[in-house]
């Protein structure tokens, strides 16, 4: 760094005569300088060993209570100790000085919360987390959990090993990088993802995004914002980057941004990339193909429909606000019911003016002017185009003015699209208190699925023909990702349960994010006349498939409850299920005694009599996806217990 102190100028250089004695006297003054200078410098030196040997060590592990005097110290001891190899790990996955900040942010969120940082594990107390760690099977599988910008944030104030693992390394240019990187600039930078401003570049005004209370089960920081899930205290919506990574984005301390000369902030950066990421998002609802796919949906449309036409005292005379309305045909249905007002928010550009054209052809359009010039007129619906976290830019509406909400939110999986977070804010801001909210409930349910769930029977026989190798490839394929696909209900080879239910009416934000644990146990279906030998028939389950129902209860719906189910059971939908694989099939069977107390549980010889299942669902790193992690046990008809390694899907 170049020094912005003045610098004396050197006079003239001139030739003068040599004086040999002065010479001499002038050597010994320097040789006296020098050595003083050596003398001085072992003084420091020794001054720094004892404060070194006497200072308090000041690196704590990752996992215990154990302090070490260096960063060296400290990361052998978690090797041996804790089964934990950073520097392997930073290695085999090529991370960056800020993916390893990464890692020890996320590993001490996890462990504060005695939670294994590979599995997702919960233990009962540190002690029990220390007796429970393991080794990673593939660490790749794991990196996402922690590949998040979140996670740049400091979890532990003042933590040596963040400006300490990589003092002996050189970065890309061969400069020292340890010399460049001050501690307390360091922190001071890392902490400035506590509270991140993002302009708005044309109206000139500030959001405030914040990194706390965003995630649950420990996780300090938000749900997503660039690889990173950030609440807006201004808007519930997410804000999500689109795969950036910090190192494009953030300058410490004002240094140059590698690989760019751009002197612009984080926070300037990563909303552009929102924006991008939305325009994205909202563009491809442009397509009308989708929106024929869900108007032709009979199940979803008839059910909006029924609940909104055949409730009167619910519509007649009230003031609707319709979130994400598309086509405008849930609004039309309000309008139709005897509506007062209906306003429809579309955040695409192109179907807000679709909607409008659609209410304006079918007599229903509410001009801006209405009120002034044209009392008479019948419309009712007035189209803005916008996202609903932005209503009141674009419309003057009071706050709690509406009577019912009006949306069709749910994706696969029920929570894929993260369009549930702006429902609730527009819940909170604009519902009057005991106004309806439609539908009001949604929960989730899963049930084990067998063979027939599968691509295996398809290529085990192909025009006589086998080839079994291709569908075993694809089954190991699918416990990597998951499915959405329609499952058959005779597919289905145990109980169905509920996994988690939503009230919409009264959740919190953060309740989006959740771990439930349930129990499966095999379907034999009627129990009228069930044989002792169906009883003991082993099944084979191959993972669980997950749906959800959306009610319309007579909370609000008093005249006629409806339910929109996307169950196995009932008429298929555009969601389909959402299917996720075992590694390996598991044997099951409700009344078989083991034969071999030494084969293992989920086995042929040894099937299991339930199955445990530990499902976490959350709003992903990846915008508008959602992560499911699956933890799964047999249970044996003796109690004894196996489980399999935890699997992370992510349904994008």
């Amino acid at each position: 760094m170049a020094s912005n102190l003045p610098q004396s100028e050197e006079p003239p250089h001139t030739i003068e005569p040599m004086d040999h004695e002065s010479e001499e006297e002038n050597e010994d003054e320097e040789l006296e300088g020098w050595d003083d200078w050596e003398a001085q410098d072992d003084d420091v030196l020794e001054e720094e060993e004892e404060e070194e040997e006497g200072s308090d060590s000041n690196f704590l592990c990752l996992f215990c209570d154990s302090k070490y005097g260096s960063c060296d110290a400290l990361l052998d001891h978690c090797i041996s100790s804790h089964r934990f190899d950073f520097r392997g790990v930073r290695t085999k996955l090529g991370l960056d000085f800020y993916g390893a900040v990464k890692l020890i942010n996320y590993i001490r969120s996890q462990v504060a919360e005695s939670r294994c940082w590979i599995c997702g594990v919960t233990c009962e107390s540190g002690r029990d987390l220390q007796n429970h760690i393991h080794e990673t099977v593939n660490i790749e599988d794991v990196k996402p959990l922690w590949d998040d910008d979140r996670y740049l944030k400091p979890f532990m104030e003042d933590d040596s090993l963040l400006y300490s693992f990589g003092e002996d390394e050189e970065d890309e240019d061969g400069d020292d990088y340890s010399a460049s990187i001050d501690k307390d600039e360091l922190m001071r930078d890392l902490k400035n993802f506590e509270e991140i401003y993002i302009g708005d570049d044309n109206t000139g005004e500030t959001i405030l995004y914040k990194a706390d209370n965003c995630g649950k089960n420990g996780r300090k920081g938000a749900a997503s914002a660039s690889n990173g899930c950030l609440n807006i205290e201004c808007s519930s919506e997410k804000a999500i980057g689109n795969g950036m990574d910090s190192r494009e984005c953030v300058s410490l301390s004002g240094r140059k941004l590698k690989d760019t000369h751009l002197r612009g902030s984080f926070p300037t950066i990563i909303a552009k990339d929102i924006k991008n990421v939305n325009e994205h998002y909202f563009g491809a609802y442009s397509s009308f193909g989708i929106h024929r796919e869900m108007i032709s949906d009979k199940v979803r449309t008839d059910a909006y429909r029924q609940a909104i036409l055949k409730n009167p005292s619910l519509l007649n005379s009230a003031v609707v606000l319709d979130v994400g309305c598309g086509t405008g045909i849930l609004s039309l249905f309000a309008a139709q019911a005897g509506a007062s007002r209906v306003i429809a928010v579309e955040a695409s550009e192109k179907m807000a003016a679709v909607a409008t054209q659609i209410a304006m052809e079918n007599g229903l359009w509410r001009s801006k002017s209405q009120n002034e010039s044209n009392k008479h007129s019948t419309g009712v619906i007035e189209v803005v185009q916008g996202m609903v976290e932005e209503l009141d830019k674009s419309l003057q509406i009071q706050p709690h003015s509406v009577d019912v909400l009006l949306s069709e939110w749910m994706g696969y999986c029920l929570l894929y699209e993260s369009m549930l977070s702006s429902v609730l804010f527009a819940r909170d801001r604009w519902l009057k208190p005991g106004g309806a909210i439609l539908p009001d409930t949604a929960t989730i349910f899963v049930a084990g699925f067998g063979k027939g769930g599968t691509s295996l029977p398809f290529w085990e026989d192909v025009y006589g023909f086998n080839m079994s190798c291709i569908g075993k490839e694809l089954v190991g394929d699918a416990a990597k990702i998951p499915i959405v696909d329609v499952v058959d209900n005779h597919d289905i080879v145990t109980n169905s349960t509920v996994l988690q239910t939503f009230d919409l009416a009264t959740m919190n934000h953060d309740d989006v994010d959740f771990t439930a644990s349930v129990e499966l146990e095999p379907y034999l279906g009627s129990s009228t006349g069930m044989s002792k030998d169906l009883e003991c028939q082993t099944r084979w389950c191959y993972g669980v498939v997950l749906w959800f129902e959306t009610g319309f209860t007579s909370r609000f719906c008093k005249e006629m409850p409806v339910v929109l189910s996307t169950s196995p059971h009932t008429p298929k939908t555009h969601w389909s299920q959402t299917i996720l694989t075992f590694p390996e099939p598991i044997a099951m069977a409700s009344g078989k005694l083991s034969d071999d107390r030494l084969a293992a549980v989920g086995t042929d010889a040894c099937p299991a009599m339930k199955i445990h299942l530990r499902i976490s669902i959350a709003r992903a790193v990846e915008h508008r996806s959602i992560d499911i992690s699956l933890e799964t046990a047999g249970i044996g008809s003796d109690g004894s217990k196996r489980k399999w390694p935890v699997q992370i899907f992510n349904l994008c």
